[in-house]
């Protein structure tokens, strides 16, 4: 089903925190702003594991994996998750994305985007990015065929 809002097709989106983040509040804003665009999202939680976000995605096979990072510590945890997931046969092709506060300093910051980047990341967005620039990247992922909800049981 498409939204009223957006006139793009509707993605299955996983998203997630790092393992080390503790916060909801990021994941709920945008999983509540992605439905609203009419778009499907697996809302895995905080402190999510590396292993159980590829078993997740290895389950559900989503359009785009969406890490948001609230502690200050998402290169390091957006670099483990990106390792796992690219590092796995099923889950390496996955687009991915990540957000938020990925150091508790301003300081490196463009050096944590490049390795965030290198590491395989899609797009890397700083903390105080619109929600509409995650839109705009549901939007550009190409045509892909309609599957259906981003569902499935991921064993913890």
């Amino acid at each position: 089903m498409q939204s009223l809002h957006s006139p793009e097709p509707s993605r299955r989106v996983l998203l997630t925190t790092g393992s080390s983040d503790a916060h909801t509040w990021n994941l709920v804003h945008l999983q509540l702003f992605l439905e609203e665009h009419g778009h499907s999202v697996l809302n895995l939680g905080p402190c999510v594991p590396e292993q159980l976000l590829v078993d997740t995605a290895r389950m559900t096979s989503p359009d785009l994996v969406v890490l948001s990072s609230v502690n200050g510590h998402g290169h390091q945890d957006g670099l483990r998750a990106a390792r796992a997931l690219r590092d796995d046969e099923e889950t390496r092709r996955i687009p991915m994305v990540i957000g938020g506060l990925l150091g508790i300093s301003p300081d490196g910051a463009e050096e944590r985007t490049a390795e965030l980047l290198a590491a395989g990341y899609d797009a890397v967005y700083a903390d105080g990015t619109e929600p509409t620039a995650l839109l705009r990247h549901l939007g550009g992922l190409g045509e892909r065929e309609p599957r259906g909800a981003c569902t499935g049981r991921a064993a913890a």
